[in-house]
C-alpha cells in the first residue's frame, strides 16, 4: 500500500488532474476484464465528476457504478446520492440507468444493506469486492462514506455493507461500504479542495501520537494505493 499526496494550485487544476487519474484507471483495466467497477460518493464530488468524466476516453458501456454510501431516501429526494448523479451525470455521458447499482430505498436500512451486499455479489462473486476505483469524500469531522468518528460500524470486520441508523449528519438512515471493502480497492482516491478542510487533512495525514485515527485515515488499501488529491487550500497546513 502506498499513500500518495498530490497538491495542485487550485480547484481547476485539481479537476484536471482528477481527469488524468481516472483516465489512467480506464487505461489500466485489462481488456479481458468484463466490467470497470467504480464506487461513487456524493456531495461536491457529484458536480466535479459531471464536469470531469466526459473528458475521459473509454468504452463507457463497460463501466458499472456503485455507491460508497447512500442515504435511505427515495431517489427523487434531494438527499439521494443516486438521484444527484442521475440528474447531473447521466445527461452528460452516454450512460444507462442500469449501469448504476443502487440500493432499494423502500427497505429499512438493515435490509437495504443486506440487499445491496447481494447486489455486489452479482458483480464480485463471493470474494471480498475489489473495486478498480473508489472516489471518496471527507467531511470536516474526518468521516468518509458513512463511517463517522467513534461509530461502531468502524469495527465491522465481515460484512461488506452495513447500515447506519443514527448518522450524526442528516438524514439518519444510510448504508455504507465497510472498511474491509474500502481497504481491498485497487485505488482509493480522495479529491479534497478548500482551506476549510485543511485542518482535517492535517489530522488525517499527520495524526498526533495517541489520538484515535479519523475514519478517512483508516482507508489504507492493503494491495492498492490511496491518493490524496488536494488543492493548495486543503494542503495549506501540511508540512512543507
Amino acid at each position: 500500500m502506498a499513500v500518495k499526496v498530490v497538491v495542485e494550485a487550485d480547484k481547476p487544476a485539481l479537476l484536471s488532474r482528477l481527469r488524468v487519474l481516472i483516465q489512467q484507471v480506464a487505461d489500466g483495466v485489462p481488456a479481458g476484464q468484463k466490467w470497470v467497477k467504480v464506487g461513487l460518493s456524493g456531495g461536491s464530488l457529484v458536480g466535479a465528476l459531471a464536469g470531469v468524466l466526459p473528458g475521459v476516453q473509454t468504452d463507457w458501456s463497460r463501466w458499472r457504478f456503485f455507491f460508497c454510501d447512500e442515504r435511505v431516501v427515495p431517489f427523487d429526494d434531494a438527499d439521494s446520492t443516486y438521484g444527484c448523479y442521475k440528474a447531473q451525470l447521466l445527461p452528460r455521458l452516454n450512460l444507462q440507468e442500469e449501469q448504476f447499482v443502487v440500493i432499494d430505498p423502500a427497505l429499512p436500512a438493515g435490509r437495504a444493506a443486506m440487499d445491496y451486499s447481494s447486489k455486489l455479489s452479482e458483480y464480485f462473486g463471493e470474494a471480498l469486492p475489489e473495486f478498480d476505483l473508489l472516489l471518496l469524500g471527507m467531511g470536516p469531522d474526518g468521516h468518509t462514506c458513512s463511517l463517522f468518528p467513534g461509530h461502531q460500524v468502524l469495527q465491522e470486520k465481515s460484512r461488506w455493507v452495513a447500515e447506519v441508523t443514527d448518522s450524526p449528519k442528516p438524514p439518519p438512515c444510510r448504508v455504507t461500504l465497510t472498511l474491509p471493502v474500502l481497504n481491498n480497492a485497487r485505488l482509493a482516491l480522495f479529491p479534497i479542495s478548500g482551506k476549510e478542510k485543511a485542518d482535517t487533512v492535517l489530522k488525517v495525514l499527520h495524526p498526533e501520537a495517541g489520538e484515535a485515527l479519523l475514519p478517512a485515515a483508516l482507508v489504507k488499501p492493503s494491495k492498492g494505493d490511496v491518493v490524496w488529491l488536494l488543492d493548495s487550500g486543503a494542503a495549506s497546513l501540511l508540512p512543507k
